[in-house]
Formats: structure tokens, sequence, C-alpha cells
């Protein structure tokens, strides 16, 4: 007794602090819990000493404990994934796992054949080959899960699908396994027909416990609190489920996380908060580290030699090459966007703890031999630990926090509407086209609305003791007027619109704190206002800067955000016309084109340039070369009227705010922090739908 107790203190220690060190390093804690199992083995420590502290009769109740503390944290898992984010998505998990899968297993079975010679012999070449295609395919469930809770991406769409996605890939890896085991042995492959009650079991959790367990709510309620009663009930169940996923040969991983999902959701928030309270700290901050160090345990990497490092890159690269791809492509099938589609694969390529027990229990049925085994182990700390930069640098925190906020207002029945502020300059009368354009590209998304956003120049000491405030009072409330007309203006065309305006003594210093206020999802800024730079570098959204006016205006030559051309003038480019005009007339009867120069990193001026274009039923030019070319091709057949060639005469030119941009563009558009590729289809079918038509507002008089 007084060796385990010794041998709890120095895991549980060791825990802490490699896992401290690992999230100083950007990994996750799990990967340096893991390390210090390896650490604490016949790694470092040799055979002599780690046997006398960590020997073979120290071994099953150390596993013991932290077999109990992986049950307690997959049941936290499943209580805290929220169903409605994989609700209506099983088909995108059903379908990325099999492609996350099939590919690795696939190409693991191809390695396995060429290097069967040098590791096994012939009657045991076909469980060798099964197991090394069973071993690339894996997914670490529990690693992948810790992964996402450490960064809150359980609570989004994307965490729910990977967990979804990695529960199924290990669901097939262990039903190949136990086929592997059937195949390795006779006599180990008795009872291994229990798999087969996966299905029944599942149907029996969902369609006979999940009511039985919603009894708890009113039993609670009546309570008050979480009685020992029926934290029993709740532990009695959980144990039991696990131990029948344990019994079917599928892992009691499985039984803790089903057990997890079936626990009722209506109306027992605060009887699961309390469940969570009682479970979480124990099963996260106690005996979950300790699973993972006693896993390492098990691994020693002397066994590792300088002329394995062409089998080890070999596997390295079908291991990673195999789940990247597979996964990717298997997304990008079920129309999933780049960026998720490239961070799902990144997540579901994490092998960890999984990928240790299936190695652990190919060498104790002789599939692999010790080199094989050591250089497998390697593999798996690799894509392990690659895993959380990659997904940061796929990821970022701040779409995350974005995604987890989307979700909390969608949770709530709010439905977060796209935010186009625009800078209003002086005089607010005359911009009447800036608010036009503006307007028109918040019709590209529905809700939407409209921001005016002005700061009027009040010189500091103007306000004289005495003199009174007349005069200043006069002036804002001119200026209230012209920008509530022009906001009214906005709203006959569909979207909500509000005007945010005061006096300020420092425009250029004041300007950004109202820009990043506002939280917009797209700045209109035009080029010459006070404090432009200021306002474009703060932005984390998309900024369409007006550098000029549009071509026919009679101060086309002119910067300044002043000689925009007049809402009267029928040669507006931006959305204005007057009656009896076509909004972006050169003339006044024939409507001028769209021009985009379109290039690498051009999506974001590609999509302004289409949503004018189509909303204001303007023909579109793309320039830029093949690119462009191709762009314009896809876009024709989407129904789009569009072209590729050179910038036709009197065009409104959009371009890429960059240090390329070229000179004459009227629009440059900067794309948005973070952002995601443009799925062509889905714009044009948005700006289609019926929530986004327009038409040309009515002309503004002055007040």
């Amino acid at each position: 007794m007084d060796l385990l107790l010794l041998d709890l203190v120095i895991v549980l220690a060791a825990a802490r602090l490699f896992g401290a060190l690992a999230r100083r390093l950007g990994q996750p804690p799990v990967i340096g819990e893991i390390v210090a199992g390896i650490l604490l083995g016949p790694t470092l420590l040799g055979p002599l000493i780690g046997d006398e502290l960590f020997g073979p009769e120290m071994r099953p109740p150390l596993q013991a404990l932290a077999n109990v503390g992986l049950v307690l944290f997959m049941f936290v898992v499943g209580l805290e994934l929220d169903q409605k984010l994989v609700r209506g998505k099983g088909r995108i998990a059903v379908t990325v796992a099999l492609g996350s899968t099939v590919v690795p297993f696939v190409l693991g079975c191809v390695l396995a054949l060429a290097i069967a010679g040098e590791h096994v012999g012939g009657d045991r070449t076909l469980p060798f080959v099964l197991f090394m295609g069973a071993a690339m395919a894996a997914t670490a469930f529990p690693v992948l899960a810790r992964i996402l809770t450490d960064r809150g991406m359980q609570r989004i769409t994307l965490g729910g699908l990977a967990l979804a996605s990695a529960a199924v890939i290990d669901v097939l890896a262990w039903t190949v396994l136990a086929v592997v085991v059937g195949i390795a042995g006779a006599g180990e492959a008795e009872g291994q027909w229990k798999v087969l009650l996966a299905l029944p079991y599942a149907l029996v959790m969902f369609l006979v416990v999940k009511p039985l367990l919603a009894r708890l709510v009113p039993a609670y309620e009546r309570a008050g609190r979480l009685t020992p009663g029926l934290l029993s009930l709740v532990l009695i169940g959980l144990i039991g489920s696990a131990w029948a996923t344990e019994w079917m040969h599928v892992h009691f991983i499985f039984g803790a996380f089903v057990f997890g999902t079936v626990m009722p959701r209506e109306g027992a928030e605060r009887l699961n908060h309390e469940i969570l309270e009682r479970l979480e700290q124990l099963a996260v901050l106690l005996l979950l580290p300790m699973f993972f160090v006693v896993a390492g345990l098990n691994v020693n990497l002397r066994e590792l030699d300088l002329s394995s490092l062409g089998t080890l890159a070999a596997i390295l690269a079908v291991a990673i090459g195999g789940k990247v791809l597979g996964s990717y492509a298997a997304a990008r099938t079920q129309r999933l966007p780049a960026r998720q589609s490239w961070t799902l694969a990144a997540l579901l390529n994490t092998r960890g703890l999984t990928e240790i027990v299936i190695l652990t229990v190919g060498l104790q049925k002789g599939v692999l031999d010790d080199e094989l085994y050591s250089l497998m182990v390697v593999m798996a700390l690799v894509t392990t630990a690659m895993t959380g930069p990659l997904v940061r640098r796929l990821y970022p925190d701040r779409r995350v926090a974005r995604d987890v906020a989307d979700a909390e207002r969608a949770a709530l029945g709010v439905t977060a509407a796209h935010r186009v502020l625009v800078i209003v300059p002086e005089p607010p009368a005359e911009q009447a086209p800036l608010v036009g354009l503006a307007t028109t590209l918040a019709l590209s998304r529905s809700p939407s609305e409209v921001v005016l956003g002005h700061l009027r120049p009040y010189p500091a000491g103007r306000l004289e003791v005495g003199s009174g405030l007349s005069s200043e009072l006069a002036e804002l409330a001119e200026t209230l007027q012209e920008l509530e007309t022009l906001a009214a203006t906005a709203r006959e065309r569909g979207p909500d619109s509000r005007v945010v305006s005061r006096f300020s003594a420092d425009v250029a210093g004041e300007l950004p704190g109202l820009a990043s206020g506002a939280r917009p999802d797209l700045l209109v800024l035009p080029a010459g206002v006070p404090g432009h730079a200021g306002v474009r570098d703060g932005a984390t959204c998309r900024v369409v800067t007006v550098a000029g006016p549009g071509p026919g205006s009679p101060s086309e030559s002119s910067s300044s955000p002043s000689s925009l051309s007049s809402p009267s003038s029928p040669s507006s480019p931006f959305g204005q016309a007057g009656p009896g005009s076509v909004p972006g007339s050169v003339s006044g009867s024939v409507p001028g084109p769209v021009a985009v120069h379109h290039g690498p990193g051009g999506d974001a001026a590609a999509h302004v340039a289409l949503t004018l274009a189509t909303l204001q039923g303007r023909p579109l030019v793309l320039t830029g070369g093949n690119r462009a070319s191709a762009l314009a091709q896809r876009l024709v057949r989407l129904g789009v009227e569009a072209t590729s060639g050179p910038v036709p005469e009197g065009a409104l030119v959009v371009a890429a705010d960059t240090a390329n941009a070229p000179e004459g563009a009227h629009l440059l558009v900067r794309a948005e922090q973070d952002a995601d590729p443009v799925d062509w289809a889905e714009a044009v079918s948005a700006l289609r739908a019926p929530a986004a038509p327009t038409a040309p507002a009515a002309p503004v008089t002055r007040p």
C-alpha cells in the first residue's frame, strides 16, 4: 500500500508539472502527461528503477484508477456536448468519418505489405496488415475531446462535428481491432461476436434509458438539490453503460460518452450543473492525468534505432497524409468551407492515447515487434503534438470566440444582423452616394443594418462662458437631420438604419474608437476622412475604402469624399440615382459595368464587385489574367452576367486593398481578419434570395 501511495504522488506531481510545461509551449496538457509517463517508464529510468517504482504488481491498481478517471471524463464530455450542434449533421459526420478512416486504412495496409517481410512471419502477415491499417486510421477520441475542451471548441458546430466524426472513426477502429485479435489467435477471439450488439445497445440507450433518465428532473426539483441517492443512480447508470460497451469489445469510453449524451437536457440545466460540479474536478484534475501518465509507462523508446528513420518517415507520411487528405476531401464533398475542412482534418489527425492503447494490444498479441511498436508510438506523439499548433493556426482563438458568441445567440433565439458601418464625412447632406453604396452592400445579407457614423469637428476652446449653446445645438440639430434623412433613405431599401453622431475636438483620434465600438461586419470608409489610416488598420472586419468618385462625376480627378457625385447626378455608381435613371448609369440610360481586378488574395474585392453588379443589375467584368478568367467562367455557369477582359470605359472599378492596388480604382477592399475563401455558389444564391432584392432609392432632398 505504501508503494501504491508513493506511485500516486509521483504520477500526479509529474502530470501537473509536465502538463503545465506543455501548456506553456502551446501544446495541450495531455502531451505533457503522456511524455511524463514515458519518462517515468523504462525510457528514462530504465528497467531497474522503473520496475522498482512501477513494477508489474503496481500497474493493475494504477491502471484501474486511471480507467475510472477516463470513464468520468468521457461522461462529462457527453453531458456538456450541445446536441444541437450536430443535429442534422449526421450525414456529414459519417461521411467525414469514412473518408478519415478508409484512406489511411488502405494506405496503411499498402505500407504494411511493403515492410511485412522485415517485421513478421508469413502466418502473421494478414493480421499485421489489417492491424497497421487500423492503427493508421485511428483517432484519439478522449485526447481530441481534451484538446477541444481546452480551447472551448466543444461549444461550436465544428467541435461537435469533430467529436461526432471521431466517435464513428473509433467505433470502426475498435471493430477492425477486434477482427485482428480474432484472426491473430482463435483462443483470443472468443466472444468477439459481442461487438454486433453495439447497435441494439445504442437503440436501448436512446429509446429506453433516455426516457427513464428524464424522470431525474422532477425528482431533483422535489428535493431542491442533488441528493446522494440521485447522484448514486447517475453513477450506477454510467458505470453500467461503460461495462456494457467494454463487455461488447467496443471499449468502455463509448459507454461513458453515450450515457452522458442521453442525460436529460430539457429543464435539467441546474441538475446537470450540480453533477458537473461534483464530478468534473475529480475527473479532470485527479484521475484523468493519471490515465495519460500510466499509459506512457508502457512505452520504451530505447528500442529506437537510427536505421529505422526511413521506416519512421514512411509511417509519418502515410499516417498524416492519409488522415488529413481523406478527412479534408470528405468534408469538402459535404460543402464544408475550406478553413473548417482543414481544421477538421487536423483535429482528426490526433491519435494520442487511443493509438498507444491499440499499439499495446498489437504488441501483446504478437502482431508488432518491439522496433515497430516504438516507431508507431513516435508517430502517435508527433501527430498529437502537431494538432494543437496546427489547429490554432487554422482556427485562431478569435474565430473560436466569434463562433461561441454566435452559438450562444442562436441558443437564445437571437439572430445577429449583418452590420455595415459607413463613416460619413462633412458635409453629411452630400454623402447620399456613399450611404447608397453601404446600403447596397448591406443587402447582400439578411437581416442587416446600416450604421451611419459621424463626428462633427468642434474646435477646442470654442465655447466661452456666457456665450450660450444655441449655435452649437443648431449645428448639431442640422447635422442630425441630414443624417436621419440619409438613414431614412437606407431604410426604404430594406435594412434597418441608425445614426451615431457627436461633436469631436479630435476627429482623427476619436474615429477609430467609434468604428471599433460599433463592432461592424463591414466598414465603408472614405479615403480622405480624417484618421483614415487608424480606422482602417484598427478594423478587424472587411473594409471598403472609397478611393475616389465614380466615373462620370464632375470632379472625378478629386479624391476628396465630399466630391462624390451628388444625389441628383444620374452618373453615380454607388447605388443612388435620380428619378427615371438607372443606378450606376453613365448617361442615365445604360447601366455602367462593375470591373474588378482579381488576383491572389482578391476574393473579398471580387465578392464586393459581384454584390454591386448583381443587386444593381449591372454587368461584371473581371480582369487579372487566368484567375480572373477562371472565376468569370465559374460565375457564368452560376447564371451571372460576367466576362473577363480589360476594364471598360466608364466602369466602377473595384480592387483589393494591397500595396499593389491598381491606380484609378474607385473602391479598395481589404478582407476581414481570418477570412474564409468565398463560396461563390453560396454567394450567388444569397444575393438572389427573396430577402435580398433592392430597388433604386428615392432621391435625397437637402434640408
